[in-house]
C-alpha cells in the first residue's frame, strides 16, 4: 500500500506442456512522489521502478558467446590468431592446413576434439579456430546441458558455419549425448513429440557447423562419440623456453616490466601449463610493485614464489607433505591413495587429478598395485636419508 493510493498487483497465468497451471504473482510496488513546485494542491508525481531482473536471481545462461566467468581473468591475455599462439606447433601446423583446406572449399571445419592437462589453452584454441575461419562461436560444458531439450535448442539456434564448443564434454549425460550423433554425421535431429501409441519422430535438419570438445579426461569419452570427431588434438605440456615466451608476452600486455630471466624464473616453477604461469605472473607483479619498484627480476621472482612456498619445481606445500607422508609414515610405500589422503587431509580425487600427474614426471613417484611410491628423487629432492642411509642426502639445487 502507498498512503491512500490501493496496491498495484500484476497476475499472470502461464499453461505448461502439460497442461498443469502456473500460477504467478509480482507485486509492484509504486513509489509517489510529491511535486512540490506544483500550484495545485495534492498534484502527485507516480513513479515505478523496474530492476534489469524484476527483482529475481537470474541463473547462468545455458550459452555463451563470449569467455565465461571462470575464463575472464586471463580474457585480456589469450591470443586471438594462431601467429600469437605460442607453442604446440606440431597441433597448430596441422590446424593451420585444415582451416586453410575448409576455407578454401567453402566448407565448415570438420568437428574437433582438444585434449590434453587443464591450463594448456584448449577454450583458447577453440576462439582461434573461430576467429581464423571468420564465424561465430557458442560456448557452453557438457554439465550445463541437462536434458536433450537443452541441446536441441543450442543447435536449431545456430547459424551456417557456426561454432559450438563444448567444455567438459566427457561430462555430457548419455541421453543427450545421443542427440549429437545424427547432428555430427547428418546435420539433423529426431525429436519425439507424444507419448505411447500417438508418438511421433519428427527429423530437423540443421545449419552446417563445427562440434568442438574440449575434455581433460578423452577416455571418459563414448567410443561412438570419440569417432565422429574428423581432427583430434592432443596439446602437451610446455617446455619452460615457451612459458618463458608467454610470460614475456603476458607481461607486455599487463604492462609490467620484467626481465628474461625473471619470466624465465616464473615459467621453470609452472608446472608446464599456461594457466599456471600467468597466475604467477599476477602475484610476482605484485611482489615487485610493494617491494622492488615494479621490475620484475630473477631474484624478485625467486622472493616471491619462495613467500609462495612454490620451490625450484614448481612443488608447492601439497606435493611436498604428499612425499614427505609417504617417506615419514609409511617408509616410502607402498600405500594406498585414500590413505595418503586421509593422512594429508585432502581429497584423493585431487591428489590423483591434480598433484600426482606432475610428480610422476618429474620420476618423484610411482603407482604400482599395492599403492604410491616415491623415489630416490624424491629423497635427493626433500633433502631425506633413503633407505640403506645413515646420513641424509643435500638437496637437489636447480
Amino acid at each position: 500500500m502507498c498512503g491512500a493510493h490501493p496496491s498495484r498487483a500484476l497476475d499472470s497465468i502461464t499453461l505448461n506442456a502439460g497442461g498443469l497451471v502456473l500460477l504467478f504473482v509480482a507485486v509492484i510496488v509504486c513509489d509517489i512522489h510529491m511535486n512540490t513546485s506544483k500550484k495545485t494542491r495534492g498534484s502527485e508525481a507516480l513513479s515505478i521502478d523496474f530492476s534489469d531482473n524484476g527483482g529475481f536471481e537470474t541463473e547462468a545462461p545455458l550459452v555463451a558467446t563470449s569467455l565465461t566467468h571462470d575464463d575472464e581473468g586471463e580474457g585480456s591475455l589469450r591470443p586471438k590468431a594462431l601467429t600469437e599462439y605460442i607453442g604446440q606447433e606440431k597441433a597448430k601446423g596441422n590446424l593451420s592446413i585444415f582451416i586453410q583446406a575448409a576455407k578454401m572449399r567453402g566448407e565448415p571445419l570438420d568437428h574437433v576434439l582438444l585434449h590434453g592437462p587443464p591450463g594448456l589453452g584448449k577454450t583458447t584454441l577453440s576462439g582461434i579456430i573461430a576467429n581464423e575461419m571468420g564465424v561465430n562461436i557458442r560456448i557452453t560444458s557438457g554439465p550445463a546441458i541437462e536434458k536433450p531439450g537443452d541441446l536441441a535448442a543450442l543447435l536449431t539456434n545456430l547459424q551456417e558455419n557456426d561454432i559450438l564448443f563444448v567444455d567438459e564434454i566427457h561430462r555430457l549425460n548419455r541421453s543427450v549425448e545421443e542427440i549429437l550423433y545424427p547432428a555430427m554425421e547428418d546435420y539433423a535431429i529426431d525429436i519425439i513429440i507424444g507419448k505411447g501409441p500417438s508418438a511421433n519422430s519428427i527429423r530437423l535438419d540443421l545449419p552446417k557447423f563445427t562440434l568442438i570438445g574440449a575434455t581433460t579426461r578423452a577416455g571418459q569419452l563414448s567410443a561412438p562419440l570419440r569417432d565422429r570427431f574428423g581432427v583430434t588434438l592432443r596439446l602437451e605440456l610446455y617446455t619452460p623456453e615457451e612459458l618463458a615466451l608467454i610470460v614475456t608476452r603476458s607481461a607486455g600486455i599487463l604492462e609490467v616490466p620484467i626481465e628474461e630471466k625473471g619470466a624465465l624464473e616464473i615459467a621453470r616453477r609452472s608446472r608446464g601449463t599456461p594457466r599456471i604461469a600467468n597466475r604467477m605472473l599476477r602475484r610476482v607483479r605484485d611482489f615487485a610493485q610493494v617491494t622492488a619498484g615494479g621490475v620484475v627480476t630473477r631474484s624478485v621472482a625467486d622472493r616471491a614464489l619462495q613467500a609462495l612456498e612454490i620451490d625450484e619445481l614448481g612443488l608447492d606445500n601439497v606435493d611436498r607433505r604428499m612425499m614427505e607422508s609417504i617417506i615419514v609414515n609409511y617408509g616410502g610405500g607402498p600405500v594406498g591413495l585414500d590413505t595418503l589422503a586421509a593422512t594429508i587431509n585432502e581429497e584423493s580425487v585431487t591428489l590423483e587429478d591434480v598433484y600426482e600427474p606432475y610428480l610422476m614426471q618429474l620420476g618423484f613417484l610411482t603407482r604400482t598395485p599395492r599403492g604410491r611410491c616415491v623415489t630416490q628423487k624424491a629423497y635427493q629432492h626433500l633433502g631425506l636419508a633413503t633407505p640403506g642411509r645413515s646420513e641424509p642426502l643435500e638437496q637437489l639445487s636447480f
